[in-house]
């Protein structure tokens, strides 16, 4: 089993910026791909960004150019900068990996943190 653990959100004006984290622990073999995920009240939970074991990345459109995905396979941990941030912006943002285990290194399994809020206000 794999614990994902967020960090980082909370309450900025536009134009702002923070930095959310996560890391995660367990009987971890390997991570895949990581990446963070967001859902607004009301809305469908939507890719915000993502990054493989290699390090691509990639963005959803509203995000290109203000948020920077990175990771740290030794520490099994990947973190979102968010820089001019937006009213649009605010959701709860869940941090998201594929994992395998020592005991069943041929199949990943996808895992969810507990979610973290962010609100930007005007």
């Amino acid at each position: 089993q794999v614990q994902l653990v967020e960090s980082g959100g909370g309450l900025v004006q536009a134009g702002g910026s923070l930095r959310l984290s996560c890391a995660a622990s367990g009987r971890i073999f390997s991570i895949r791909n990581m990446g963070w995920y967001r859902q607004a009240p009301g809305k469908q939970r939507e890719l915000v960004a993502g990054i493989t074991s290699a390090g691509i990345t990639n963005y959803a459109d509203s995000v290109q150019g203000r948020f920077t995905i990175s990771r740290d396979n030794g520490k099994n941990t990947v973190s979102l900068e968010m820089n001019s941030l937006k009213p649009e912006d605010t959701a709860v943002y869940y941090c998201n990996c594929e994992a395998n285990s020592y005991s069943r290194r041929n199949y990943f399994t996808n895992y969810w943190g507990q979610g973290t809020q962010v609100t930007v206000s005007s």
